[in-house]
């Protein structure tokens, strides 16, 4: 399995906006994904918490390689989060599952903590199978 995730980190070395924000692929599994972001400074705003942003581009990261690891080219439809409370640690963790798959379209749900366990945000999305 660790020369499928040296692959996989490879493909989505390519992602940069998540990538040089922090975002790491942790591991996959069909349908799964769980990626992380160590926090500095530049994820927080002026209130000292984590910017809603690097939250969600975590989030849409693990959603990312979920849904494109193995398969055909998957892009956003849509995608809602919900912020639920304050990062406590130095890290986040966003863990994407696979709730339903169809021909053109998928369904995942993310969840987004810190190392501490701390519930950071629930997102759900939706994407779309597009020809490489």
């Amino acid at each position: 399995m660790q020369d499928t995730l040296d692959a996989v980190r490879e493909r989505f070395s390519k992602d940069r906006f998540a990538t040089v924000n922090g975002a790491v692929i942790e591991a996959v599994d069909e349908g799964f994904a769980r990626c992380s972001m160590k926090l500095n400074d530049t994820h927080r705003n002026a209130l000292g918490a984590v910017m809603g942003g690097a939250i969600f581009t975590l989030a849409d990261f693990a959603f990312a390689v979920a849904s494109n690891w193995n398969k055909d080219p998957r892009v956003s439809l849509t995608a809602s989060i919900s912020f639920l409370g304050r990062a406590k640690g130095s890290k986040l963790i966003a863990e994407a599952s696979k709730i339903r798959e169809g021909g053109k379209t998928c369904y995942y749900e993310i969840t987004v903590s810190d190392e501490l366990g701390s519930q950071v945000a629930h997102m759900t999305s939706n994407g779309f199978a597009v020809k490489s």
